[in-house]
């Protein structure tokens, strides 16, 4: 069975009379839960209707009951009961896919991105700052939306991770199932090296090579998310490492507004990938990253970005430089790098000339 994901225009559905479907799992559709699965399949069904047909037994795996969380396997047999989708939800869905992919620039403006590597199976962009990675959360679209306008042949492409808006670098695109289910596994048992570049305000003590800190995230009164450092005995606390390694210090001096100050420039690789953990550990130790408008010093920030003198830092100075993987495909190491940013480059080079 053809998929067509990305603003494809949806087939009618509601002229023929629902009936029992048998669907075979291939190896690009292995891996994900079933209930995923069936939202793909039975667009414009309620959540609530497939969560109901599962619990219920009406959809089987290889003529067996299965739960919401059960992963597919290449060549499993899906049985899907007679489900109808109202007429009014399938012109819906018509409607949006049709204008999505008429008028892109409405919706998802069709996007390249940098390319760092590209083969069958997946796709390596350098992201740059300012842009999400998906929509949600008051973003309409983010990269993923507008790849997917911008390739319309593409039947498959999904995030494998991702990055927060205002860090820019090296973000991993799946082109098919199995190598998203290969490289997620990959993230999961910790046999990925994400490196990242960082810029500080102070001299970081090279004997601090190793911040293992608990993690917990929690809302502010206005709806918006926070990470901060908890006990290693709070049960609310995610395990959380990050590794640090210090690529470049400058003396002490005076800074634009006359403040005695030193910078570090820092490679920083996380073994953990919880949400914005390097932003959250970096700040603990009273060093925040430059830029950063949620745990950053941000009167300094203000300062930095309205200087007149030299080069000014109008974002974080976060970026994910190198990535390292196995080939979901062959099992060989991929290397991937992505230099910094200019306007990053200029500002590192003015505050620590010899480490760019």
């Amino acid at each position: 069975m053809k998929h067509i994901i990305g603003g494809n225009p949806i087939a009618p559905s509601s002229a023929v009379q629902p009936q029992v479907k048998s669907l075979s799992i291939d190896a690009d559709e292995a891996g994900q839960r079933l209930d995923n699965y069936l939202m793909r399949q039975l667009k414009g069904v309620p959540k609530t209707h497939i969560y109901r047909i599962i619990r219920s037994g009406e959809v089987r795996i290889n003529k067996g009951r299965a739960s919401a969380e059960t992963r597919l396997n290449d060549g499993d047999v899906v049985r899907l009961p007679p489900v109808r989708v109202s007429e009014r939800a399938t012109e819906k869905a018509q409607v949006m896919a049709q204008l999505a992919a008429s008028q892109g620039s409405n919706h998802a403006p069709a996007r390249d991105f940098v390319v760092l590597f590209e083969d069958d199976l997946l796709l390596a962009i350098n992201k740059p700052a300012g842009v999400a990675v998906h929509g949600g959360s008051g973003v309409s679209f983010g990269v993923i939306e507008q790849l997917r306008m911008a390739r319309p042949q593409a039947q498959f492409l999904e995030l494998v991770h991702r990055l927060d808006r205002e860090t820019s670098g090296i973000l991993l695109v799946a082109k098919k199932r199995s190598a998203l289910k290969n490289l997620q596994d990959q993230f999961r048992e910790r046999e990925t090296g994400k490196t990242y570049l960082a810029l500080v305000s102070g001299q970081w003590p090279a004997n601090k090579k190793v911040l293992d800190k608990p993690l917990h995230k929690y809302l502010l009164p206005d709806g918006e998310r926070r990470v901060k450092v908890v006990t290693k005995d709070d049960p609310d606390g995610m395990p959380s490492l990050t590794l640090v390694k210090v690529r470049a210090l400058s003396p002490v001096a005076p800074d634009a507004g006359g403040t005695k100050r030193a910078f570090s420039l820092l490679e920083v690789t996380i073994k953990t990938g919880r949400t914005h953990q390097i932003r959250v550990h970096l700040a603990s130790e009273g060093m925040p990253i430059l830029g950063d408008d949620k745990y950053g010093d941000f009167e300094y920030n203000k300062m930095l970005a309205r200087t007149t003198q030299g080069v000014a830092l109008k974002r974080m100075f976060l970026h994910a430089w190198r990535f390292q993987c196995r080939h979901p495909a062959t099992g060989a190491a991929l290397i991937l790098q992505a230099d910094l940013p200019d306007e990053l480059a200029q500002f590192a080079a003015q505050v620590l000339p010899q480490s760019v």
